[in-house]
């Protein structure tokens, strides 16, 4: 087995924004609403490993201008979420968001999730297989997306379960805080 495969399937597993998001919006709107949110992480994470795979991981450390942009807009994007996540209810609310992201907010996300980046950047040089730049992105998007797609479809669907147990508001209110401070966490390690 290619060593790559363990290791991006762990890298994108563990708790990270997208964990977070998917679990919450399985919760919320269930596993079924979620699916576009779930193809558009898959998506956006083999587009983002694959221009890894092409460069654009040595471009961002060669640029730190580049790279602190895209920190901040990482952790400013992410804190929003975050806080629209601890004001929510189950049923929604005028403050928070009241539907799932979409396949194109889920892609777009990718480009500012630090996690994403980090677990490309390790990949793409700690894994290479000696292809050219063509076949190291190919082969970098390829396992991102294909196994990311299991790991989102594991935990929209584990959301989706966990609503079973969060039948009152206080349970929500508990499940959406602590998912919201998991979130935030995410965008202060955006500069770690």
């Amino acid at each position: 087995m290619d060593p790559l495969y363990p290791f991006v399937f762990l890298g994108l597993f563990s708790p990270g924004p997208n964990v977070i998001l998917l679990t919450a919006s399985g919760a919320r709107f269930g596993f079924r609403a979620t699916l576009p949110h779930v193809f558009g992480v898959a998506a956006g994470v083999g587009i983002t490993a694959g221009l890894t795979g092409l460069g654009i991981g040595a471009l961002l450390l060669a640029q730190p201008a580049l790279a602190t942009a895209l920190k901040l807009a990482a952790a400013a994007w992410i804190g929003w979420m975050a806080w629209t996540l601890w004001q929510s209810s189950a049923k929604g609310n005028a403050k928070a968001r009241a539907r799932p992201f979409t396949f194109l907010e889920a892609v777009l996300f990718q480009w500012v999730n630090p996690k994403v980046w980090a677990v490309a950047l390790a990949a793409a040089s700690g894994y290479a297989a000696g292809l050219g730049p063509v076949g190291e992105a190919q082969r970098l998007a390829l396992a991102f997306s294909g196994l990311n797609l299991f790991v989102c479809l594991f935990w929209s669907f584990a959301g989706s379960l966990l609503a079973l147990l969060l039948t009152t508001p206080k349970a929500w209110t508990i499940f959406a805080r602590v998912m919201a401070t998991g979130l935030a966490a995410s965008a202060v390690m955006v500069f770690l």
